[in-house]
């Protein structure tokens, strides 16, 4: 017998999806698609949130079961204003996101909730990603181990968590810390605050394709003062282990190069080289001190799909 749709959307979980976006009209088009188009029975709603932006109300939708609702950020500016403005507004039992140049793959959303119904103390699943776009090839990449915990994020950023890969339950009552300068590394500090209430789930499931694209607005040759300030901000904050403690000062120390403040980049060098010797960013930050091009360098970063 045929489960009928109302009593498929009373016995599966309600499923929000929040979309920050910011001047993306084309590709935020494609990412809500990837978003409805999910094959689950329950309820997905898109939850689209303009940040600093005009709300194109056209895409609102009050289908019954993937309704789309439009907001403007009404917190702080910012990435992590605009995610908590969508968490607060979802009314769903989980909750994910979704950058508005990323897509939902296949079954993304059926794998996670499956997850988190069968793990009842878990509180987020993070998935696979595909990373793709631009110049690289599509590349998959996972965490390989089934859970991340506190510890494990102390010792640094891992690129493969990121915000459009989770799904958590609104329970937690877990939100985006809004005082991080410019919303730099919220998602990171989303994460470790996560993994210290219950370690993150990690399925090896590739449920999202991550856009590698131009126009980033965290990019580290036009927001390098704003990288600096957030990654010395994220130092003051926490009690990282020398690992940790490398990523972020490095961070700093490339930054600080890019803004031609030789002297301060290299004391930040050599914190960072202090803590970790012949650490990668602490190397990069010194051959822009003595005259590599930082644009040559990200390029060839850019290449393989890799940041600072």
């Amino acid at each position: 017998m045929t489960t009928a749709p109302s009593e498929a959307v009373m016995t599966h979980p309600s499923v929000g999806v929040v979309i920050p976006t910011l001047n993306r009209p084309e590709l935020l088009r494609e990412t809500l698609a990837s978003v409805k188009e999910q094959v689950y029975p329950g309820v997905v709603k898109a939850i689209v949130v303009y940040d600093r932006g005009e709300p194109d109300l056209s895409l609102a939708s009050d289908d019954p079961l993937r309704p789309v609702e439009v907001l403007v950020n009404t917190r702080t500016p910012g990435a992590a204003g605009a995610r908590n403005s969508g968490l607060l507004a979802a009314g769903t039992e989980y909750v994910g996101f979704c950058d508005d140049t990323d897509l939902f793959l296949p079954g993304k959303i059926s794998a996670q909730v499956d997850v988190l119904g069968r793990e009842p103390h878990t509180e987020v699943v993070c998935c696979g990603l595909r990373l793709f776009g631009r110049s690289i090839e599509d590349t998959e990449r996972f965490i390989p181990r089934p859970r991340v915990t506190h510890e494990d994020l102390l010792t640094g950023h891992n690129p493969n968590l990121h915000p459009s890969a989770l799904l958590l339950r609104r329970s937690s009552g877990l939100l985006f810390d809004e005082e991080i300068p410019g919303s730099y590394g919220e998602d990171y500090e989303f994460v470790l605050r996560a993994a210290g209430r219950a370690p993150i789930r990690q399925i090896p499931f590739v449920g999202l394709g991550l856009r590698w694209h131009e126009g980033s607005y965290f990019s580290v040759l036009d927001n390098a003062p704003l990288i600096s300030q957030a990654a010395q901000w994220m130092l003051a904050k926490y009690e990282f282990p020398c690992g940790g403690y490398a990523h972020w000062a490095g961070k700093v120390a490339f930054a600080e190069a890019v803004s031609a403040h030789r002297g301060t980049a290299l004391k930040w060098i050599w914190r960072t080289m202090v803590a970790r010797p012949l650490d990668p960013r602490a190397l990069l930050a010194l051959a822009v001190t003595v005259g590599v091009p930082a644009a040559f360098i990200m390029k060839n970063l850019d290449r393989i799909g890799r940041g600072v």
